[in-house]
């Protein structure tokens, strides 16, 4: 029997899916989560061989909680289902973890068969997410057309180092640090330190605060 935790904000679609998953003779409900933060919750102590994953939800959304899944309980495979097709978030809940993406405009036997899927440990994508991520590994990705170097001093510019600070880090003048900024700037289309910063961070080129 597939033990299934379903994740949604949404009533309506809890509901529908709850009972969609209990008229499969092989699977049952377990847990039934309204936000992200209730879904890790509950998936820490149901257990749920699947977890049927929204994105927008209140709290905690549904990739950081997807990764708080992966990372806390990953025995259960968590797939996701949303409305939302764009590749910031097919990619960002297949790197926190995800083993699947589905669309909410799938037929309900699709639904069940990729919960099928999940459970033997295998990875439905809709197409739409599939081409996606085929994409992905042929496009430049954010931050290619930097040098290490100029990759170096955005990172530090995001851990909010002055620079001064930014030149003794890494031994050059600040001139130089100056020069590099000046480039890094026209390459990501940015006017300031605050917008690379905010760039950065965004691109996972920019580390912890000081």
């Amino acid at each position: 029997m597939i033990r299934v935790l379903i994740a949604d904000d949404h009533g309506v679609i809890r509901d529908g899916l709850g009972r969609l998953i209990a008229a499969q003779e092989d699977m049952q409900v377990v847990g039934l989560a309204a936000d992200g933060h209730e879904a890790v919750t509950l998936t820490l102590s149901a257990k749920p061989h699947v977890v049927l994953m929204d994105l927008e939800m209140p709290n905690m959304d549904g990739i950081e909680a997807t990764r708080r899944i992966v990372a806390e309980r990953p025995g259960s495979a968590v797939l996701v289902l949303t409305s939302f097709s764009d590749r910031p978030r097919i990619l960002g809940a297949l790197e926190a973890g995800a083993c699947g993406y589905l669309l909410k405009d799938v037929r309900a036997d699709e639904v069940a068969e990729a919960i099928r899927a999940a459970a033997r440990g295998e990875s439905p994508l809709d197409p739409r997410a599939a081409s996606t991520v085929l994409r992905a590994r042929t496009d430049p990705q954010p931050g290619d057309e930097l040098s290490d170097r100029e990759r170096e001093v955005l990172g530090l510019v995001a851990q909010g180092l002055p620079n001064k600070l930014i030149a003794r880090r890494l031994g050059i003048s600040e001139k130089t640090v100056k020069a590099h900024l000046t480039s890094v700037f026209r390459a990501i289309g940015v006017t300031d330190r605050t917008q690379a910063a905010l760039w950065a961070e965004r691109h996972g080129l920019g580390g912890p605060r000081r």
